[in-house]
């Protein structure tokens, strides 16, 4: 199975984790669903740690997306409980999570056969890369 690598990102999902690092998102993480799902190419994951930050991250990643050249989301879903906010591009499913939410359903294990990137916002100081978000592909 082929890594997934942070520049080989098509260009909207790569502006979605942009998005998402600019809200200070926790565990931006991409996966390469493609040759699986058959549905859509990529999910883009993060969390946030209270409903109003997960819905300005699932804002920001929408506005990202549009400043890159994509369309607006074709569907939205979880804005209200925003604990879990689905935002379908078409091309790629951006999963916007509350941390407990997250964990519990915990998408990462679920579909630990694809190519994974633990994304790291390239512009951000170094210190944000100790705490624990690595440039790291891995199968898990």
């Amino acid at each position: 199975m082929t890594s997934l690598d942070q520049a080989s990102l098509p260009a909207i999902v790569d502006a979605a984790a942009r998005g998402a690092a600019e809200i200070q998102a926790e565990n931006i993480v991409v996966l390469d669903v493609g040759d699986v799902f058959g549905i859509t190419d990529h999910f883009v994951i993060a969390s946030g740690s209270n409903p109003r930050q997960v819905r300005r991250i699932a804002e920001e990643i929408e506005a990202h997306v549009r400043a890159a050249g994509g369309e607006g989301a074709k569907r939205v879903e979880g804005v209200r409980e925003a604990v879990w906010i689905l935002l379908d591009f078409g091309e790629f499913v951006a999963h916007v999570f509350h941390t407990d939410t997250r964990s519990f359903y915990d998408l990462e294990r679920l579909w630990s056969d694809v190519p994974r990137l633990d994304w790291v916002d390239p512009e951000a100081p170094p210190s944000s890369t100790a705490s624990g978000q690595s440039m790291s592909t891995s199968r898990q």
